[in-house]
């Protein structure tokens, strides 16, 4: 097997990068989005997000666990600082999307980008180990992302955006993976202490979007019974992808 050039590690990073979009598919299949429906969309999300948010710390951990423990609270902070800001701001727009679902589509955004950098870091981080760990968490990461996009367009599409719209804003979200993945393969020692700290901060800033907008907005429309039951199957079905995948 050739060794690993910075195109290699770009294209495959690239391509974990674009298996994001890949979520939004499904949704083709829905031409419309009761309340109702869409607190099951919200749970379905928060169940994703909750199981990507545990795998980022537990990988965090293996590598350093003070540093993760402290990109959580930094993502907490950095999240509650944007959700701040945005509230002072009466006029946020997104197309023809209300304020406040404009808001909020902007903070998963931030949310799963802050997620996208991290896993770009751990892509180049791998490919300098040897090309065929680079593979293998290439081949993760993209099996990974699908669900993520589909996080992200169970958010955008019952607030008004197209399924395409939705794919490629997951896509954009996905950018700083080839972006990051090269400086942290040439770079790989310097690049090894942060990973940490990423995880932990794209960790943090999912958490508090799930307790803090996903699930309160879910139960304004559905019985928490049944949220509780999404959001588990959700997460347990994260989990045991990411347990097959290794």
């Amino acid at each position: 097997m050739t060794e690993p050039t910075l195109m290699i590690v770009f294209i495959a990073a690239l391509v974990t990068a674009l298996a994001t979009g890949l979520g939004a598919l499904p949704l083709l299949a829905v031409r419309s989005m009761s309340a109702r429906a869409l607190a099951m969309g919200n749970a379905l999300a928060a169940g994703l997000m909750l199981a990507a948010s545990v795998t980022l710390v537990m990988e965090g951990f293996d590598l350093s666990g003070p540093r993760s423990v402290g990109g959580i609270v930094l993502g907490v902070l950095a999240i509650w600082l944007v959700k701040t800001l945005l509230d002072r701001k009466s006029n946020v727009s997104l197309g023809d999307m209300t304020s406040a679902d404009a808001a909020k589509i902007l903070m998963i955004m931030g949310v799963m980008t802050a997620h996208s950098a991290a896993e770009g870091i751990g892509v180049g981080v791998a490919f300098g180990g040897g090309r065929p760990l680079g593979d293998l968490i290439t081949l993760a990461i993209a099996l990974h992302n699908v669900p993520e996009g589909l996080a992200i367009a169970l958010v955008m599409v019952p607030r008004g955006a197209s399924v395409a719209k939705a794919g490629l804003w997951a896509v954009v979200s996905s950018l700083p993976q080839p972006l990051l993945a090269i400086p942290a393969f040439l770079f790989v020692k310097s690049f090894e202490p942060v990973l940490p700290v990423g995880l932990g901060l794209a960790a943090g800033a999912m958490l508090w979007m799930i307790f803090s907008e996903l699930l309160p907005e879910a139960q304004e429309h559905a019985d928490s019974s049944l949220i509780g039951v999404v959001v588990t199957l959700a997460f347990a079905a994260m989990m045991a992808a990411t347990l097959v995948l290794g």
